[in-house]
C-alpha cells in the first residue's frame, strides 16, 4: 500500500508491507516543500512531519534505519545530530547530497513494528525477529590518508564487527553502501580497497559479491573520503539469499574491474526482500548507453531495473523505496516529471550525487517486497 500525505511545508511518501504476519514494514521519504525556510525552520519541519507519521500513520513502528541527505553536511550535520543524539534509536547515516527541489534535508527511514531493537559495542545496530538479528551499520568513516586506505580500513573493520556477532562478510552481509568524496577522484581507491579485502573474505566472481552502491557524497569532515553503510543478516541460510544478473541487460561488474552484485534477494517463510544495487544505463557489455541524453539514460536505467526486478518475479508495483541520483542538477525538472508520471504513488526522492562514471547521468536504487509462502522462517 503506498500513501501520499501532505503537511504543512512537507510531504511525506510511504510505503507498507503487511503480509499478515507479525512484521509490518515501512518505507517513508520525506521531503521539504518550501525552499525559503531556513535550514532550522526546515530541520524542524521535517522532524514534526516524521513524528506525525509515526504518531497516526505507522501502527507503533520503530525506527530501524534512517537516512538524512543534506545539502552542506558541514554546516548542517551538528544541528541534526543533536536531535538524533537525544534519542538514538537506530542506525542513522549522514551524507551531503542535496535534495534537488532546491530545500536543504530530506529523509529515508526504514521501520518495522515487533522488532527488538538495541545499539551493540561495536557500532552496529540490531533489530530481532524470531530466528534472524538484522545488522545495520550507518556513516562508518576515518581520516586515513587517502580513499583506498580509508575504505580498506573501513571494510577490516567491519568484518571484525561482524565476527564478533558470529557472522562474515561473505555469508551474512548483503547490502552496502560506499559515498565517496569528489567521486570522480576518489572512486579509483574506493574500488581497489573493496577488490582486495573481498579476495580475503572469499568474496569473488567464482563465488559471489554483494549488491551495492558506489556514488558521490560527503560527510561533515572535509578529510573524509569514503564512507560506509551497511546491512547484514544473522540466522539466514545460504539457500534464503540469492543472486541477480540479468545478462540480456548487463554485464558482470567483475567484467570491468569492480566487484559487487548487480541485485540480492532474500527468501523468508513470508516475504522476499529485494535489493537492487546502484544502476545506471548501461548494457551488458558493460558500455554507457545514450551519451549525453538523461532522458534515454533514464528509461534505460528503468527498463535495466525492470530486468533485474523480474529475475527475482517482482515488477515496480513491488518497489519500496526509489532513491535517484543526478550528477547535473539541471536535470531535475525533467526526471522530475518523468518519475511523477511513471511513479505517480511510489517513496522516491531524488538527489544531487555524481554517479562513478562521467558519462553516467543519472542512477537508480531500489529496495522492493513481495509476499510469498516458502519453508523458510518467517521474516
Amino acid at each position: 500500500m503506498n500513501r501520499i500525505l501532505k503537511f504543512e511545508n512537507a510531504e511525506a511518501r510511504i510505503f507498507r508491507f503487511d503480509g499478515g504476519k507479525e512484521v509490518e514494514e515501512f518505507h517513508v521519504v520525506v521531503s521539504i516543500c518550501n525552499p525559503l525556510l531556513t535550514y532550522q525552520q526546515q530541520l524542524e519541519t521535517l522532524l514534526a512531519a516524521y513524528s506525525q507519521l509515526r504518531q497516526q500513520e505507522l501502527n507503533g513502528a520503530d525506527a530501524i534505519f534512517k537516512r538524512y541527505f543534506l545539502s552542506d553536511a558541514s554546516n548542517q550535520s551538528d544541528a541534526l545530530m543533536n536531535y538524533e543524539l537525544e534519542s538514538p534509536d537506530c542506525a542513522v547515516s549522514i551524507v551531503q547530497q542535496a535534495p534537488l527541489n532546491g530545500t536543504k534535508i530530506a529523509l529515508w527511514a526504514y521501520l518495522a513494528t515487533n522488532m527488538q531493537r538495541r545499539a551493540l559495542s561495536g557500532g552496529l545496530y540490531e533489530a530481532r525477529h524470531g530466528q534472524y538479528r538484522h545488522f545495520w551499520m550507518a556513516g562508518a568513516n576515518n581520516t586515513a590518508k587517502d580513499s583506498e586506505r580509508q575504505t580498506r580500513i573501513i571494510l577490516n573493520d567491519y568484518v571484525m564487527q561482524l565476527a564478533n556477532e558470529g557472522c562474515s562478510l561473505a555469508d551474512n552481509c548483503v547490502r552496502t553502501w560506499f559515498f565517496v568524496n569528489d567521486v570522480d577522484l576518489n572512486y579509483a581507491g574506493v574500488v581497489k580497497a573493496r577488490n582486495e579485502v573481498f579476495v580475503t573474505q572469499n568474496l569473488t566472481d567464482k563465488t559471489h559479491f554483494i549488491a551495492s552502491t558506489g556514488i558521490g557524497g560527503r560527510q561533515a569532515h572535509a578529510q573524509v573520503l569514503s564512507q560506509m553503510d551497511a546491512y547484514a543478516i544473522d540466522g539466514i541460510d545460504k539457500a534464503q539469499i540469492h543472486y541477480l544478473y540479468a545478462p540480456t541487460h548487463l554485464n558482470r561488474t567483475s567484467d570491468y574491474g569492480v566487484s559487487f552484485e548487480r541485485g540480492t534477494y532474500i527468501d523468508y517463510g513470508d516475504r522476499r526482500h529485494v535489493f537492487i544495487s546502484g544502476t545506471a544505463s548501461i548494457n551488458n557489455k558493460g558500455e554507457i548507453m545514450h551519451h549525453g541524453d538523461v532522458v534515454a539514460q533514464c528509461h534505460r536505467m528503468w527498463e535495466n531495473v525492470e530486468t533485474l526486478l523480474a529475475e527475482a518475479d517482482c515488477t515496480y508495483d513491488d518497489a519500496a523505496q526509489m532513491i535517484v541520483y543526478l550528477r547535473d542538477p539541471a536535470d531535475y525538472q525533467v526526471v522530475r516529471k518523468l518519475f511523477e508520471e511513471r511513479f505517480p504513488d511510489r517513496p522516491w526522492g531524488i538527489v544531487n550525487a555524481k554517479v562513478c562514471r562521467p558519462g553516467w547521468l543519472i542512477e537508480m536504487e531500489t529496495m522492493a517486497v513481495k509476499a510469498t509462502k516458502t519453508e523458510f522462517p518467517n521474516f
